[in-house]
């Protein structure tokens, strides 16, 4: 795909233009160019920290740089010189995973917070006159009212006195400078802080049909900076919700447990709506510079984003999820067309000034067909996501149903992670410009196949057939799909084909660590909280909470034995009910709500080739002041770098030794800041001197593989923590091996890599901290 050009033209011609369109502004445009994204490569590394950095942000004019660490310690660096000038000691008793800028306060006030729940302000006018290594000051307030950690701060362009904190414990606060400096421990007898803007405790949906009623963590908040009055959460489940602050109710304290109010909106892409997935959560939302679009970064997922406000947005309910993989002869009764001013019959444009356009789509599809046939799947998508997303309004309905049905198939025979649901709008959205389509038909009875829906998959195989009787594959895949369908329905009546009674296993089954946690016993009473049939009847998922702390005694600088676990282990894991492992089934009755739908329209872009199921943190960020590109981190260290419109994949870096979690673009300049694991700030610029495309580092691009480092990160996210399987007795033995040792709180999660590959060699040396601990 390095042939295809870029949609922000030549910078040459931008720059002239610039001197003689006054009311274009150039600089945004040029911020992050093409032509200087294609040059980013790291020119700088910050070091200064003692344990992972967390968080980072920039100022409102890029002068400075904040950054929070599991060290509890708060960063400021100067931009210009890339030097550390204050590293404050904050009082954090355990990691800072958020840390702000208070606006317009000269950069005196910086906010932070941290997995002890508490919420710190500081002000810098006290370190005037102080060198580097005297930055103990008090804090200005502490806000303690949290009982969970806190993920996120939010702050409002223009208003210097107030700051939002969203955290695990299901609520967002709202704290006010003015009104006090301090607040009761939380638990308190007198603790009345009224400061709840938002009560989430309650509010986890399972499906876009369920209502909200199941416990809730807040993971990431964002207030739109064109529209302060907008506020987008995201947290346990797949919805992101958005909230008009204005219709909100006051502020209340969090002593009696209320309804989550009503959003302005959801956003969830339309396949995940009713997946009701425990794991399925997530890590980061954002509102784009213009306030026009949302980012949601899932964990676990790939990212998306929607656009929240306006006549564009989609709307679907619950019974359209159903329709998407319904078959009927004709879809709305009618064909779509382009008008007949812009298109032959044969869907070729007449404008003259779209015929090279055209040709360019006609190529594009030429290389997807090809790359249907051979195995280079990935290439072949991203060309016909150019021609659907990228240029769209230059081609007819004959050459975009061809392009959909084509990279249907390729999705299809790629199979990463949701590729088949990807699959089933292509096919939809073709069979609404030509019901008759074949290969529409064809590539939807396959994807229904992959997800069981045997039935559904037979009735448009049956339509195929009828379309194209004497084709060969049609009369293959019919004759699959049959088996398939009374294989299903056998096995759901207890025999197998051959009539014979089905034999139930024998043996110990293999438990996954939430069933290992949670399976019931004699016993187990004692253990929880209230009576039995009271948490049976319970609408609310069971949490457990295990905290170990341990440490070693003697000299630290000794060899340390490989089986005592030090630091501290937090380990939570949400019981999934019956119905929450249940998929499908979300058709709800059109009084549900409704969503911002993403199905039919580039109201819904999918960026593929991460992965992030390892930490709850992890960023996807709009990069420039027009967020033309999406950037996020990945737990295979690397970070990437998507063209927004498109999805197309521009480039790839190696980031962090571990995982890349922060991405934060300067406010003007093309100037990417990246953390992670590691205990330092990459600084990228567009210093390299040879611009390159899906590869590049300090020491220019890379030789390996991408189409391997993609299929690697898709691997691990089909490999969740909800897939990784082992048997109860094999892990508890291994927790009694253990010794544990009472201690002080340290940062833990790099020496946990070793301790549970014990228990799981075969697993990336990552993927332990993902399926027991909870790190970020």
């Amino acid at each position: 795909m390095e042939g295809v050009p870029f949609h922000d033209g030549n910078i040459h011609d931008l720059i002239e233009r610039r001197y003689v369109d006054v009311r274009h502004d150039a600089n945004q445009r040029l911020q992050m160019h093409s032509s200087l994204v294609r040059r980013l490569s790291q020119e700088r590394e910050l070091e200064g920290h003692q344990g992972c950095v967390n968080s980072i942000a920039w100022n409102s004019n890029g002068s400075l740089l904040i950054s929070g660490s599991d060290d509890t310690r708060i960063n400021i660096w100067n931009y210009p010189s890339r030097k550390l000038l204050h590293s404050i000691e904050t009082g954090h008793c355990a990691n800072i995973f958020c840390t702000k800028f208070v606006p317009e306060t000269s950069d005196e006030l910086v906010v932070s917070g941290a997995g002890d729940a508490e919420v710190r302000l500081f002000n810098l006018s006290r370190l005037n006159g102080r060198g580097t290594d005297d930055n103990a000051i008090s804090p200005s307030a502490v806000y303690q009212c949290h009982t969970r950690r806190v993920k996120k701060l939010a702050v409002e362009v223009g208003n210097p006195n107030v700051v939002w904190s969203a955290s695990e414990d299901g609520t967002l606060r709202q704290h006010d400078f003015r009104e006090g400096t301090s607040c009761p421990l939380a638990g308190s007898t007198n603790q009345e802080c009224r400061n709840v803007l938002l009560d989430l405790r309650c509010g986890a949906k399972k499906s876009l049909a369920d209502p909200p009623k199941q416990n809730f963590s807040l993971k990431s908040c964002d207030i739109s900076s064109t529209r302060p009055h907008l506020l987008l959460v995201g947290g346990s489940d797949a919805f992101a919700r958005l909230y008009d602050r204005r219709m909100l109710p006051p502020l209340t304290s969090c002593r009696k447990r209320t309804a989550p109010p009503p959003c302005v909106n959801y956003f969830c892409p339309m396949h995940l709506s009713d997946r009701g997935r425990a794991s399925l959560h997530l890590t980061h939302v954002a509102f784009s510079p213009d306030g026009e679009e949302v980012l949601l970064s899932y964990s676990g997922e790939h990212i998306g984003f929607a656009i929240p406000a306006g006549e564009s947005v989609m709307q679907y309910t619950p019974g359209d999820v159903s329709k998407l993989t319904s078959f009927s002869p004709l879809l709305n009764g009618a064909e779509l067309h382009q008008p007949a001013s812009i298109v032959f019959r044969n869907g070729v444009p007449k404008r003259g000034n779209i015929a090279a356009r055209f040709e360019k789509c006609r190529n594009l599809i030429q290389i997807a067909e090809r790359s249907l046939e051979g195995t280079d799947y990935f290439y072949g998508i991203e060309a016909c996501n150019e021609v659907l997303d990228g240029n769209s309004c230059g081609i007819g309905p004959t050459l975009k149903h061809d392009c959909l049905c084509i990279r249907a198939g390729l999705l299809l025979k790629r199979k990463w992670k949701n590729d088949v649901h990807m699959a089933i709008r292509d096919c939809y959205n073709a069979r609404r410009l030509n019901s008759s389509s074949f290969s529409a038909h064809y590539y939807m009875s396959d994807a229904l196949s992959q997800l069981a829906k045997h039935k559904e998959a037979l009735e448009f195989a049956i339509a195929a057939q009828s379309l194209a009787p004497s084709n060969s594959k049609v009369a293959e895949r019919l004759e699959h799909v049959k088996r398939d369908l009374a294989a299903a329905e056998s096995e759901r009546n207890g025999k197998p084909n051959d009539g014979a009674p089905r034999s139930e296993p024998r043996g110990e089954r293999v438990l996954s660590l939430s069933e290992l946690l949670y399976r019931s016993e004699g016993n187990s009473d004692v253990s929880q909280d209230g009576p039995r049939s009271e948490r049976e009847d319970s609408d609310y998922d069971e949490e457990l909470e295990l905290d170990f702390e341990t440490s070693i005694s003697g000299d630290e600088e000794h060899d340390i034995e490989p089986n005592i676990l030090q630091g501290s282990l937090n380990l939570r894991i949400h019981r999934r009910s019956d119905s929450a492992r249940e998929v499908g089934g979300a058709n709800g009755s059109s009084g549900s709500p409704s969503l911002s739908s993403q199905n039919e329209r580039l109201t819904y872009q999918r960026y593929v080739g991460h992965c992030n199921v390892g930490t709850d943190i992890k960023q996807a960020s709009f990069l420039g002041q027009r967020g033309e590109y999406v950037a996020s981190g990945s737990d295979d260290g690397r970070w990437f770098v998507w063209e927004k419109r498109t999805g197309r994949l521009i480039k790839m870096f190696q980031g962090d030794e571990a995982v890349v979690n922060c991405i934060q673009c300067h406010p003007f300049d093309c100037v990417v800041a990246t953390s992670g694991i590691d205990n330092t700030i990459k600084i990228w610029t567009p210093s390299a001197s040879v611009p390159s495309i899906v590869a590049g580092g300090a020491a220019g691009p890379e030789n390996a593989d991408v189409s391997v480092v993609m299929e690697s990160n898709q691997h691990r996210l089909s490999h969740n923590r909800e897939t990784i399987l082992y048997s109860r007795s094999e892990i508890l033995e291994h927790f009694r091996m253990h010794e544990f040792a009472e201690g002080s709180l340290h940062p833990f999660e790099c020496v946990m890599v070793g301790i549970l590959n014990e228990v799981m060699p075969e697993v990336d040396p990552i993927q332990p901290i993902l399926v027991l601990a909870e790190i970020l």
